[in-house]
């Protein structure tokens, strides 16, 4: 049992979803995976190992930002071997082009967080997701018939920023949308060489007057769930 999490060692599987809002685990392990048994609920941050498709797999929700999230990937692969860890959460589109409800792989994810500065001073360290993952998730949704951008991403620490203008500007560099924990994430798995994804749906935009409400976030993404699930379980 670790600080935050109440499972004991063998209650989690290798792999992993990673959605920030709990309530999405929860609708994940209740609606995708067979037998669930819920393994945390400390902070009502709730934990579930289930089968999906034969395949033991987990899902637990990691809170919003980089702090949180990286308070709960460190310990699910240092205290309990998670090999396999895929975000599936939620990220304002940053450019026109992409578009409510559709997917968006980050590639890489630039920050304006120094979590990561704070351990490498001395580098602007790229924070990047990994190939095997990337590429087999961006093949399982296409092959699903799911709009699905790949790209880079702004991972932020504030939600409410003085730099919303600067932001915008990202994405007429490429930059496809903001959210606040892939690049904690990528860093995490590079320091301790597992493999990580983060895999976005589109839920509102910054550039476009498109949006969903709280309860379209938590229980209708399917198609994310959907990938995720299957690019955990996939062969290399």
């Amino acid at each position: 049992m670790s600080i935050h999490i109440a499972a004991q060692k063998g209650d989690i599987a290798d792999k992993i979803l990673l959605p920030g809002d709990p309530l999405r685990a929860k609708f994940i392990a209740e609606n995708f995976l067979e037998n669930p048994v819920l393994f945390n609920e400390i902070r009502n941050m709730f934990g579930y190992t289930g089968t999906y498709k034969g395949e033991r797999v987990s899902v637990m929700g990691t809170g919003m930002g980089m702090p949180s999230i990286s308070i709960y990937a460190h310990e699910l692969i240092t205290e309990y071997d998670v090999k396999k860890l895929i975000r599936v959460g939620t990220a304002g589109s940053l450019s026109k082009d992409v578009h409510v409800r559709e997917l968006v792989l980050a590639q890489a994810a630039a920050t304006t967080s120094r979590i990561i500065q704070n351990d490498w001073p001395e580098y602007d360290l790229p924070q990047i997701a990994d190939f095997d993952l990337l590429d087999t998730a961006y093949h399982i949704a296409k092959d699903m018939g799911v709009t699905t951008h790949v790209g880079n991403v702004l991972s932020a620490d504030l939600f409410y920023s003085d730099l919303f203008d600067k932001n915008i500007k990202l994405g007429t560099m490429g930059v496809k949308a903001v959210e606040m924990e892939a690049a904690a994430l990528y860093y995490l798995a590079a320091k301790h060489q597992v493999q990580a994804l983060s895999l976005m749906t589109i839920s509102d935009s910054l550039v476009l007057d498109e949006d969903t409400t709280a309860e379209e976030r938590e229980k209708t993404f399917t198609d994310m769930m959907q990938v995720g699930l299957e690019t955990l379980i996939a062969k290399a």
